[in-house]
């Protein structure tokens, strides 16, 4: 089944079988990251010269059916599309039923937000709590179908936990690379638990990314982040499954945290891939939204159109997207202009009452996924989404990713007095609304029932 498949080099376009790939996954000739092309995929020259493309209405017919089934790779919302993703045979698959994940609408952050439809895609409801189980599944199957022992990863959090989880399923070594006091510590025990060698290095995200890739051009071992082509692979899937759960109407707007910026260009791959095989008719806009402090798309849209980027120092509590040098910008800049999207920024107080807003909901996110909500209110504000118009809001990491940023919020310990000040009227009274710190009552009947009564009196 891997001759379904070639790698095509995203910068100068060079195809060479997926077995020949550099273990760094950059193109020897220009430098640049790869994409996994199939005979039906737009510009594909896998050298197939008869393209057979897979019948549209036959495979929403098959998809649904597998979920029907027992077996582990059809009960997967990865796999159970592995009609488009023909990367291994089924025997190498390692799977946790990972995908398949909720889509929420958010009723409460529309009406604030003065519009129809706001969605939410929940990535964090995945095994490991967060969006990367969907390309760790498909990528750490080839590194299984390819015969290595060991794999390895640099991470802010999500990554660990994932690839060490699926890596202790298939029976592989992991060694995880993290900057040294900079990741939420229950993204960390995750990683811990499940096995892999954990090394702490002090230096930041970007630090650990060169440490891994010259161990990896040394060593025999896989490299997992997200310059593994077939990460995207898997991420695309959330893809197929929202314009599933969406009875394949296509939604006008998509918007995505921006961190390593690999989740984009995955997802505008699935969607292009559905237009180009007639399942869709269109595609939506996918927005891209970086906390202010790591922020460097933003930056490069702003000043050059997304040209030339220039790495900054990441300083953001969201630390799923606390990266400074994105290794796929490239890729989310051609997402962001095939599909008309834009680029944004949001603040830390932005960040913190987005997260305290979807928690109201009864769902909950980790600080990253918030920023989804945050930019899109900026995109309301100034136009860019109308009042009509359907949006639908990745959250890709569960809540309890980063529990306390999440208690140090409803204790008011969160946010400096300067980014306190930064709200505006409207945004300080929700979150004075949304805050929920814990009451210390005396062990006493009418103590109890005077603060409920309190309580019971304010509006909600």
């Amino acid at each position: 089944m891997i001759s379904t498949h070639q790698i095509r080099c995203t910068g100068c376009a060079v195809s060479i079988p997926g077995e020949r790939i550099p273990a760094n996954f950059r193109c020897a000739d220009c430098g640049s990251l790869f994409e996994v092309v199939y005979p039906w995929s737009a510009g594909s020259n896998t050298g197939s010269t008869s393209v057979s493309l897979p019948n549209p209405s036959a495979l929403r017919w098959l998809w649904q059916e597998r979920r029907t089934s027992s077996l582990a790779i059809d009960q997967s919302g990865v796999w159970r599309f592995r009609d488009l993703l023909p990367i291994v045979e089924n025997d190498h698959i390692t799977t946790l039923r990972e995908g398949n994940t909720p889509l929420y609408e958010l009723p409460r952050a529309a009406k604030s937000l003065g519009i129809h439809w706001i969605l939410a895609k929940h990535q964090g409801m995945n095994p490991t709590g967060s969006f990367k189980d969907t390309g760790m599944t498909a990528a750490l199957s080839v590194a299984v179908s390819r015969g290595f022992q060991w794999v390895a990863c640099a991470s802010t959090g999500n990554t660990s936990a994932a690839m060490a989880a699926y890596a202790a399923r298939a029976g592989l070594r992991s060694i995880v690379f993290i900057p040294d006091g900079k990741i939420a510590w229950g993204k960390l025990s995750q990683s811990m638990d499940y096995g892999a060698l954990t090394v702490q290095l002090r230096t930041d995200f970007d630090g650990c990314v060169k440490m891994v890739n010259k161990l990896v051009m040394t060593h025999p071992i896989y490299l997992l982040n997200s310059v593994n082509p077939y990460r995207l692979e898997g991420q695309k899937t959330p893809a197929f499954e929202l314009l599933e759960q969406m009875d394949w109407q296509v939604p006008e707007h998509v918007i995505v945290p921006g961190g390593n910026l690999a989740n984009s260009s995955a997802l505008a791959k699935g969607f292009a891939e559905m237009k180009q095989l007639g399942l869709i008719p269109r595609i939506p806009r996918i927005s891209i939204i970086q906390a202010a402090g790591a922020n460097p798309l933003y930056r490069s849209m702003m000043e050059n159109g997304g040209e030339e980027l220039t790495p900054v120092k990441a300083d953001t509590r969201a630390t799923a997207i606390r990266i400074g040098n994105p290794a796929s910008w490239r890729k989310a800049v051609a997402a962001l202009k095939s599909t008309g999207g834009w680029c944004e920024e949001v603040s830390e107080q932005e960040i913190a009452l987005a997260k305290a807003q979807i928690g109201a909901e009864g769902i909950g996110c980790e600080p990253a996924s918030a920023v989804t909500l945050a930019g899109l209110k900026k995109l309301v504000a100034d136009g860019r989404v109308g009042t009509e118009e359907r949006a639908v809001l990745i959250l890709t990491g569960h809540t309890l990713k980063d529990s306390d940023y999440t208690i140090k919020y409803h204790r008011g310990e969160l946010l400096t007095a300067s980014e306190e000040a930064e709200a505006n009227p409207a945004e300080r009274a929700l979150h004075m609304q949304l805050r929920r710190p814990p009451m210390v009552l005396d062990a006493n009947l009418d103590t109890i029932l005077r603060t409920l009564d309190e309580q019971m009196a304010v509006p909600v």
